[in-house]
This record gives structure tokens, sequence and C-alpha cells, in this order.
């Protein structure tokens, strides 16, 4: 046999089975079979050095292609601008943060941008201003991704917002789901929930919640369906409103509150810091893995009161359609990756993955639910027809 024979038969032979395979174990595949190919061949035993150099270069070559094909199949999308911005509608430590550090990871774990995702922090209303910013200023902007939760629809579905609805804006991707807790100081005379129900039968005024927004927000209507188990009038309720669930917790444990209807991820962060708090009950329907496993949920303490909270990012309604579907791209590769649950589990959050037309679904039918349950609580609901 030639050498340009034995070339071409390691040309046209075929590679290894690398579909579905990391990078790295596609590139040995691929590499063990050109070894085996070269090795069985006699003509190269017996083939001037040069012949047999060139097969080894062509070998290589056509080995090291491969691999970089694989790695080409295996990067995600990039995103639709070098540098973007992520804005987390609170301050520093509640939940809006914690999202827009999880895009930041995802991105910079990927080397999809140049420099590390941008964080501002843009406070007002629970998501109220930079809602209207986007809208307003920014609405064809497809630099800025902007954090948004359950409270943020919540409040959308109440008005707050002013003028402008969820069709004003374009849902990217949903990165996890959190859920409710309620959380006392360690030092708490309260070590369940039930203790804590007991006291507010007992003394309504003398249990204070501190709440991530102010009346009709998430925070407080988690406090509030603890008040509502516990037979006490909602309206009853004492509560101090924050700007923030990290402000909230914050308070708590500074001894200003007793009680914070909270979320997982952040009250999770504080307890690997050392804080000193103790979670009566996760508001979900089964108890959480991780750091919260020992805490029982509200359901098995016999008191039903569930709150999973959506996180996720949207852009402007007028971002290009070229660019949304490159952001909405992007994430779907990016939360697809072997690495994905373990940085969403390191942000608190547990798995629900949903982008572009999935995720705006989700978010109408989520929107029904909350102008309902606006209705139920006495609270403000904004004059325009829900979406059909």
């Amino acid at each position: 046999m030639s050498t340009l024979s034995l070339a071409h038969r390691l040309a046209g032979a075929p590679k290894a089975a690398t579909v579905g395979l990391p990078a790295k174990e596609a590139k040995s595949a691929e590499e063990s079979t050109v070894a085996r190919q070269v090795a069985a061949a006699p003509a190269l035993a017996s083939a001037p050095a040069p012949a047999a150099a060139f097969v080894l270069v062509l070998a290589l070559a056509l080995t090291f292609a491969g691999a970089t094909t694989a790695w080409a199949q295996a990067s995600p999308a990039a995103p639709p601008v070098a540098q973007p911005e992520c804005i987390a509608p609170a301050k520093s430590g509640g939940g809006f943060d914690v999202t827009c550090r999880l895009v930041r990871t995802m991105f910079d774990d990927a080397r999809l941008v140049a420099s590390p995702v941008r964080i501002t922090h843009l406070l007002g209303g629970i998501g109220a201003v930079a809602f209207h910013s986007i809208v307003a200023t920014r609405p064809a902007d497809p630099s800025a991704l902007v954090a948004f939760s359950a409270g943020s629809l919540l409040n959308l579905a109440q008005g707050k917002f002013g003028p402008y609805t969820e069709k004003d804006v374009r849902w990217v991707a949903s990165l996890g789901m959190d859920y409710g807790v309620v959380v006392v100081r360690k030092d708490a005379r309260y070590q369940t929930l039930k203790d804590l129900v007991s006291a507010l039968k007992a003394n309504p005024n003398g249990v204070v919640f501190g709440a991530g927004g102010t009346l009709g927000s998430q925070d407080w209507l988690k406090s509030a369906k603890v008040s509502r188990a516990a037979g006490v009038d909602f309206k009853l309720m004492r509560f101090v409103a924050f700007e923030g669930g990290g402000e909230a917790l914050t308070a708590l444990t500074g001894g200003h509150v007793q009680v914070v209807a909270g979320d997982a991820s952040e009250a999770a962060q504080l307890l690997a810091a050392g804080a000193p708090i103790r979670v009566l009950a996760v508001l979900a329907s089964e108890r959480l893995p991780g750091a919260l496993a020992t805490v029982p949920t509200a359901m098995e303490q016999g008191y039903d009161i569930r709150w999973p909270i959506v996180r996720g990012v949207y852009v402007g309604g007028k971002v290009s359609d070229a660019d949304y579907r490159a952001w909405v791209e992007s994430f779907r590769q990016l939360m697809a990756r072997p690495t994905y649950p373990k940085q969403r589990a390191a942000a608190g959050l547990f798995p629900q993955t949903l982008v572009g037309d999935a995720l705006t679904d989700y978010v109408r039918s989520t929107m029904a639910d909350y102008r309902q349950l606006a209705g139920e609580y006495a609270l403000r609901v904004p004059r325009a027809a829900p979406i059909p």
C-alpha cells in the first residue's frame, strides 16, 4: 500500500463516536482511534521515515480538527453584546443581587464576555424604578438585563409599576426557583412555626415582622399568610418595610424586628456565613435540599402556606428580535451546561429553567394568579384587564 493510499484511508476512516461527549473526552476518543489505525497499518512500518512522518502529521491534524469541532459545538452561544449589565433593583445582599451574581458567574465561567458582567443596584419600589428606567429610557438597549422575581410580578399585578404591564418588557430566562421561609433570630423563644403562631394568637401586637417591601409585597403577603394561620386579621399585623430582603434580614439580626418571612436563598447564604438566625419553616411543598434540608415545611407543621419564587431576567420591550433571540439562546445553552446545577445551588436556587416563550407564558399565568390573590387581600388591582 502506498503512503498516499494509507493517508487517504486514514482521512476517510470513521472517527470515534464523540457525539454528546465533552470536548476533552471527544478529543481523547479520536486520538485513540487514529492511534489504533496507524498502529494497524502494515505499510507504515516499512515506509521511509519522511513518509511515516507525513502520515503522523496528517493523523494529528485530523485529530486536532475533530477536537476543535467538538469544542465549537460545546461552546454556548454568545450574548448580543460584549459587555452586559445586570440591574439588581434593590440593595446588595437580597434576591435580586443573588440573581445578578449568578448571571455574572454563568457568563464568566463560559468566557463569553470580555470582562465580568457589571452589576448595578437601582433601588426603588422593589423593582418599580428599574422597570420604569428600562421601559421609559432604555427600551431598545440589548446590553441591560434586569433581575426580577415573584415579588416584581406581584407588584406589577397590583399596578405598583404605574401604567406598565408585563407586555412592556421581554422575558428572557428564569434561572431557578426560590422559596419563602420564616426566619427568626437564633436566640428567639420561637423554636417552631407552631410556637410563632401561638405567640401571634396570644398577642398579635407582640410580634413585629420585617418585610422586604411595603404593603402588598411578597414578603408582606408571606407574613400575612402566617398571621392568617394564627387567626389574626392581616390588617392588624405589625410590620416594618425595608428596601429588599437583605435589609430586612439585617434588621432581624440586629434585633429591630422579631420575624422575617424572607427567601430561602438569602437565608441559606446567611446561615453559611454564620449569621445568628433560625429558619422555622420553608414555604414549599416538600423539604428543600442543601443547607435547609433539616428545616420542616410549613405544611409538615400543619399550616398550608406555600410561596414559590421565580428568579430570572428580562430586557426592554423594544429590544430587537435578533438580540432577544441571542439572549434567549445564550441562557438556554448556559443552563444546559454540566456546571450549571452547581452554580445554581451555590446561589441558593432550585431547578426551574424557562426561556423565551415558555417563560413569557409562565409570567402571564402567574400574573393572573397574583391579580386574584391581590383581590383576596384587598390590595390595589390595576384597571387594565389581565392578558388573555
